[in-house]
């Protein structure tokens, strides 16, 4: 019989790139990484249930388990999972809030509360999650419904990549919306991964 060693992060599938690439400069090897799919945002109330299943799913075949997700719109229910489950996740309600740090991001949502927040990773995938997964490629009249309120686009950049930086000027400009760009790098992600790696 083996020892359970190792540690698994289950993670947004936002995060994979993210992390692979923190996993790497920093050499550890005994982090394994399991990511579910970035779609379950689109539908919140799914994700406490998903993560569950894969903690049970590796229970046994780890030292211990980290959960990278914020609340991300579950309303409470995923750190009720947490509890019950005795995993702990990275702090914070969302991506956008550990990656720039809670109190520049409580700065940039108090400055302006009609702002739409971008990663590297939704800026990549733009089309797909933001315009296909809105239907507003299908129903382009619901920009207004859906980003009237708005005021701007605050790309909060992980990595120094002017042509990652263009794309999400051009994703603002799309939705008819002010741009700004802070490179936030991997913020508390970064750190707590280290925490956990240790």
């Amino acid at each position: 019989m083996t020892h359970a060693q190792g540690v698994l992060v289950i993670a947004c599938g936002a995060l994979a790139r993210e992390i692979t690439a923190l996993r790497r400069a920093n050499g550890w090897d005994g982090l394994d990484v399991q990511c579910l799919p970035p779609e379950l945002h689109n539908r919140p109330e799914r994700i406490p249930e998903a993560v569950r299943a894969a903690i049970r799913a590796a229970r046994g075949r780890y030292r211990s388990t980290f959960v990278a997700y914020g609340d991300c719109g579950t309303g409470g229910l995923l750190d009720r999972v947490l509890a019950e489950e005795g995993v702990e996740r990275i702090p914070g309600a969302h991506c956008y809030e550990f990656f720039a740090g809670g109190v520049a991001f409580a700065a940039l949502a108090d400055a302006e509360p009609g702002t739409f927040y971008l990663t590297d990773f939704l800026v990549r995938h733009f089309e797909r999650l933001v315009i296909a997964g809105l239907g507003l490629d299908r129903h382009p009249e619901l920009f207004g419904a859906y980003f009237g309120q708005y005021r701007r686009v605050v790309h909060l950049a992980q990595t120094p990549d002017e042509a990652l930086r263009e794309r999400a000027r051009a994703c603002a400009e799309r939705l008819g919306l002010a741009f700004e760009a802070r490179l936030t790098g991997y913020g508390d992600l970064g750190r707590s991964l280290a925490a956990v790696a240790a």
